[in-house]
């Protein structure tokens, strides 16, 4: 089925389509000639804007990691950056990766070369690590968190949660429950394993 768009915003709709190909077919199945047949236009348009399959995935994962960011910023800040705003922005990166699976296998899945993922913005605080790393210096000046390498420490987290998020969409947790679950336990621990010492 073709689906139209505004003349004007045809990469915003190939990176649609291309997002609604993935979840559908999977990430094998995404070409550049599918895309514009599912939306009605030349390869010509198409190669107008982008290259080839790799710089559609491109778009893709920076559309991704722009969510993303702001998901976490808004899971922090509404969460008072605190204790309650770190547990939040585990639950909305767990969240996120279940409701934009496209997005975040092509964000993580290993489909885009370390030298062509998204740049992070120079101060870290326009992409997702830099929001992790910047909560997590926040509370280390908190007196909430270890005093540890603050980049060593956001890589734990990730790691802790995007093992969970991979579980989710994967289809290893099956009933959503099940999720909630782990997503619980392992802010939990998490928060346990990083926390500061008491004083004396």
């Amino acid at each position: 089925m073709k689906v139209s768009y505004h003349h004007g915003d045809l990469p915003r709709a190939m990176v649609r389509q291309a997002v609604q190909i993935i979840q559908r077919d999977g990430l094998h199945a995404l070409t550049l000639r599918g895309v514009g047949e599912q939306l009605g236009v030349s390869r010509t348009a198409l190669y107008r804007h982008f290259t080839d399959k790799n710089d559609l995935l491109k778009a893709v994962a920076a559309e991704g990691f722009r969510m993303l960011q702001a998901e976490l910023h808004e899971a922090w800040t509404s969460g008072g950056e605190g204790r309650l705003g770190f547990a939040a922005m585990g639950r909305a990166y767990i969240q996120f990766a279940v409701n934009h699976p496209s997005h975040y296998r092509v964000m993580f899945g290993g489909s885009l070369r370390g030298s062509d993922m998204p740049t992070p913005d120079p101060d870290g605080t326009g992409d997702a690590f830099g929001t992790l790393v910047h909560a997590l210096e926040a509370l280390q000046r908190a007196g909430v968190v270890r005093d540890d390498p603050p980049m060593q420490l956001a890589l734990y987290v990730w790691a802790v949660v995007h093992g969970v998020a991979m579980l989710a969409i994967d289809g290893v947790l099956k009933p959503p429950a099940d999720i909630v679950a782990l997503t619980t336990l392992a802010i939990e621990r998490l928060r346990t394993g990083i926390e500061a010492p008491p004083a004396g």
